[in-house]
């Protein structure tokens, strides 16, 4: 017999040996979630329920896999018969059998990523949508919003409006697009990944003898990560408890794990509500919470609770550690975003002298936050690996708008002039050697008779000219190439076009710290590139979002600033800016035994043509002073430690007033924050470059510009330019 007593605390034990009925496992960070299920499997084993009678749904196999590996271990028990899986793999299981009925008894094929591309470019194509139209997105970024959409169970144009708003001419052709992708799969008895679970969820409402079989077998449902699952993910569990009119004492055993405070892929379609209706979904379940933490120092938890402490709505829970000590949670305010590149290059050179390069990792919200920090660890040696997004010198229009600035140094630079050339429509490889011997022969005639058929090109070597006539500096010509490029890049990554412009920005600035134009494009070039072989051997550098399930024993956060994170977008709606507190959280839970929080005082803007003040993030604001040691950067880049009775927050506090309420008062205002007042007129989209306005976060600010169809850009004072939605404002008094 096994003593789970003695192997489990004692919240793991309630939730490993409890009985039957819906239970809701709140698992906080380094809780031994894992530790958990493992036990609850071993111990329905040794209580006789059959495994075959046991359904273990994960997010991957290589997790359940483990799982079921390790409670066979801990008790010796036979759970080869256990079920254990993904949804999909599940679905497609369940689908085998009991085919959808429109079928009509037909077999069914599982189209994988590349049948699927290539049936959304047939559907295109046959219906003759935007053909010629380089500003319509690519076939396998249609195919993300298509499924985007399915998966939050939005409409189309919704998707387009809150994420890629420069697609929104092209809702119309996208939509029906859409639906000749869905006819496509009927048509030849295709499901795709999102399918499986749509056809599952209406086999088990409408195919009452296949749902009464799979609740009969499936006594005991375990879900792992149950934050991360979808709406139909959720509703599919509901079903296979019972019939969607069961009473609570029909219904079947389900045990969800997971933790709310730890959801954070709404991109992806989860949905946190799941997690916090479970307790309506399946009324009378037990919530066990799961509060000792395993992984981090006691100061580390005082500033993640502290963070989850303000959130809008949680299930409220206190992670704590019996370990004592522990360092102090460092609060660098640095002068700028630039050397706050620096001086965490320079403490990790520090954090190097006690632990193993693959034991410090540095997180950020977005990819191209790292860019600066790339070039800082690349001068002093320190070998990395980046996980999420590419390192800056990778990516495609990085390459581009670099290879501009290759061609002004030596025009002799065939694979620049190539790469520009194949910007412009018309223009592959063998042309653009053509041209470019020609441009080379200094024969104007022949020039002028080449470029004749390609004037777009002909004013990017005008460009270029011009740009040699001037004494810019580094900074200064990338900003003009970034001006040059940008209507190149809307054509030719229509999808993303934004995301990739604000990556160029970054470039710009890192720029401003060399004298030679020279100098900076053989810095990028010298770039050494990553061995795929070595993960110890490397300092760690990863957005949040690919962080998850991961630790460290240093973790460093950069860029907490307003606009970077939380998000710019984030700030117009309560759901958005709940998930980026969320991220803060699981950032901060990453860290074993060191935590560093990063917050530059300015921001180069490249509107402004230099470094702006910037507040700091509210998740750092609302931190109290005495969970954090601070320091501040002083002019020659030394840090000074702040003393007791300095002033806290570097920036502005852009909750001033806010956060001398009760949380319960604050969670109340974040959620009506960007409510819309029906009671009251709101300044509207065409309210033009004047008037003022207040939002319930930012206060007053000064209307500059109209952004039809609904928003409005204002100017907050100490919060700068932001884009909202005009029913959100309220007039000024």
């Amino acid at each position: 017999m096994i003593d789970f007593r003695q192997r489990l605390n004692d919240a793991q034990y309630e939730a490993a040996t409890c009985g039957d009925g819906p239970v809701l496992v709140v698992a906080g960070a380094g809780s031994g979630k894992t530790r958990t299920i493992v036990h609850r499997l071993a111990w329905l084993a040794e209580q006789g329920v059959s495994p075959s009678s046991m359904l273990l749904l994960t997010f991957t196999r290589k997790a359940a896999h483990e799982m079921l590996q390790r409670a066979a271990e801990v008790g010796d028990q036979g759970l080869t018969g256990v079920q254990g899986g993904t949804f999909h793999s599940f679905a497609f299981g369940v689908l085998r059998r009991w085919r959808p009925e429109w079928l009509e008894g037909r077999g069914f094929s599982l189209m994988d990523s590349a049948d699927i591309t290539a049936a959304v470019k047939e559907c295109r194509e046959s219906l003759g949508i935007a053909k010629g139209d380089r500003s319509f997105p690519k076939t396998q970024a249609v195919v993300g919003l298509l499924s985007k959409a399915r998966n939050k169970e939005q409409a189309l144009d919704v998707i387009l409006q809150r994420e890629a708003c420069q697609l929104l001419p092209h809702a119309e052709s996208l939509t029906r697009l859409g639906e000749a992708y869905a006819a496509y799969r009927r048509e030849r008895g295709l499901l795709d990944y999102d399918d499986l679970l749509f056809e599952l969820e209406a086999l088990l409402r409408h195919n009452d003898e296949a749902a009464a079989q799979l609740r009969a077998r499936f006594r005991h449902i375990l879900v792992d990560e149950y934050q991360d699952t979808n709406l139909v993910q959720a509703r599919i569990v509901r079903l296979l408890a019972g019939p969607p009119d069961a009473a609570p004492e029909d219904m079947g055993n389900v045990m969800a794990v997971g933790d709310e405070a730890q959801s954070i892929y709404a991109f992806r379609g989860a949905n946190v509500r799941n997690i916090l209706d479970f307790p309506k979904l399946f009324p009378g379940a037990r919530i066990i919470r799961l509060e000792e933490n395993y992984r981090s120092t006691k100061p580390i938890l005082d500033v993640a609770n502290s963070v989850l402490s303000h959130a809008a709505e949680s299930f409220r829970k206190h992670l704590f550690t019996r370990q004592e000590g522990g360092a102090p949670v460092r609060l660098v305010t640095t002068l700028s975003d630039k050397t706050q590149a620096s001086l965490v290059a320079a403490r990790i050179g520090e954090l190097l002298e006690r632990y193993r390069p693959g034991e410090i990792a540095v997180l950020f919200r977005a990819g191209f936050h790292s860019f600066q920090l790339e070039m800082a660890l690349n001068q002093r040696g320190i070998a990395f690996r980046k996980y999420g997004g590419l390192r800056y010198a990778e990516a495609a229009h990085v390459k581009d708008a670099i290879a501009y600035a290759r061609l002004l140094i030596n025009p002799l630079d065939m694979p620049s002039f190539e790469r520009v050339a194949a910007l412009h429509p018309g223009i592959g490889p063998r042309t653009a050697r053509k041209i470019h011997a020609t441009l080379l022969s200094g024969d104007t005639a022949a020039l002028r008779k080449a470029l004749a058929r390609h004037e777009s090109l002909r004013a990017d070597l005008d460009f270029l000219d011009t740009l040699r006539a001037h004494a810019l500096s580094p900074a200064g010509i990338l900003s003009s190439i970034v001006e040059q490029y940008r209507p190149h890049m809307e054509q030719v990554y229509p999808d993303d076009w934004p995301r990739r412009q604000q990556a160029l920005e970054e470039i710009v600035q890192m720029a401003a710290g060399y004298e030679e134009l020279d100098v900076f494009i053989a810095d990028l070039a010298l770039d050494t590139p990553e061995d795929e072989d070595v993960d110890e051997g490397a300092v760690t550098l990863s957005t949040i979002h690919s962080s998850k399930g991961l630790e460290w024993n240093a973790v460093l956060i950069i860029d907490l600033a307003e606009d970077r994170f939380p998000s710019r977008h984030s700030m117009s709606r309560p759901e958005e800016f709940e998930e980026e507190r969320r991220l803060m959280y699981v950032a901060c839970t990453r860290a074993r035994k060191e935590l560093d929080l990063y917050c530059p005082a300015t921001i180069f803007d490249k509107a402004e043509r230099g470094s702006m003040p910037v507040g700091q993030s509210p998740f750092v604001r609302e931190l109290p002073a005495s969970l954090v040691e601070a320091w501040s950067e002083g002019y020659g880049g030394m840090l000074r430690r702040k003393m007791s009775g300095e002033a806290f927050a570097g920036g502005r506090s852009s909750y001033a007033d806010d956060c001398q309420l009760p949380p319960e008062e604050r969670a109340s205002l974040y959620r009506s924050a960007p409510s819309p007042d029906r009671s009251r007129q709101a300044p509207t989209a065409d309210a033009g470059a004047c008037g003022y306005c207040r939002h319930r976060i930012f206060g007053r600010g000064k209307i500059v510009r109209r952004l039809p169809p609904d928003k409005v850009q204002v100017n907050f004072p100490g919060f700068g330019l932001k884009v909202i939605l005009a029913e959100y404002l309220l007039p000024e008094e």
